[in-house]
């Protein structure tokens, strides 16, 4: 058998390059936030000070909370429509209109994020819709449904139907056996669809510009119009703290997709 060949110099050397370009900043963006100096480029010691500021800056808090609650909600309902829709084009290959329902879910990957804002801000225009929270979460949800539709139709596609196929054998209905064989099965992907869906809506700036309204400012936006006036100590500290919640939920979502993937493999042979 041929040897697989070790990692070269130049191969480490290049690694380890990639690595510190993707990941150095943002290293240098956490050390900072504990500048006590308020020159983000002037090193003054250890503090805690730019989080106490944060956490009592009114306006960053309703923006930071606004973010969230529009995050969560919209990661939800772009998981259940982006599974359904999924399932829909997995196991109903020749149902009429399909290439053009697949080109419309799709869409939102290949388009422009301004274009589709502007599209959604002309929609509730003409609908005479008030912007605020609402608005914001139908699209994000237009815009992170695609992604995990994505996910789940590549886990579906994987997935042995016979298994499905033997509990209806054994008397289930499609939807029971939907339920209690493939659900567990897919799950993972479902849950990595949402851990996607939750970190897109929560990064959207440009969509979230269009469609918001006065007194519903996201994050990325309010820290947007502080930044343009110079980069504060406090934005480092929300930063830090975005960057932390994120890996909090990747590893929530890491240890859910494993504890459900053992349940559907342990339910896979009834």
């Amino acid at each position: 058998m041929r040897k697989v060949s070790r990692l070269s110099r130049f191969n480490i050397a290049s690694l380890a390059l990639g690595l510190a370009f993707l990941y150095l900043p943002i290293l240098i963006l956490v050390i900072y936030s504990f500048n006590a100096s308020r020159l983000v480029t002037v090193w003054g010691g250890w503090s805690l000070r730019w989080y106490h500021e944060f956490f009592n800056d009114r306006a960053m808090i309703e923006a930071a909370w606004m973010s969230l609650r529009v995050a969560v909600s919209s990661a939800t309902i772009a998981t259940l429509l982006g599974t359904l829709a999924a399932v829909a084009l997995s196991r109903g290959e020749r149902f009429r209109g399909r290439t053009l329902f697949s080109g419309m879910l799709y869409a939102p990957l290949v388009m422009p994020e301004v274009i589709t804002g502007l599209s959604l801000l002309l929609l509730f225009v003409a609908l005479n819709a008030e912007r605020g929270f609402w608005t914001v979460t139908i699209a994000h949800t237009t815009l992170t449904m695609c992604f995990v539709a994505v996910v789940v139709q590549s886990r579906l596609g994987s997935l042995d139907r016979s298994l499905e196929e033997a509990a209806m054998d054994l008397g289930c209905n499609p939807v029971r056996g939907f339920v209690a064989v493939t659900l567990p099965l897919i799950a993972p992907a479902i849950v990595a669809g949402w851990m996607l869906a939750f970190t897109l809506s929560l990064d959207d700036l440009v969509i979230a510009s269009f469609t918001t309204g006065p007194g519903s400012a996201t994050l990325p936006i309010r820290i947007y119009s502080e930044v343009r006036l110079g980069v504060k100590p406090e934005i480092n500290a929300i930063c830090t703290l975005v960057i932390a919640l994120i890996a909090v939920v990747i590893v929530i979502a890491s240890l859910a997709s494993k504890l459900s993937s053992s349940q559907g493999e342990s339910a896979a042979p009834l």
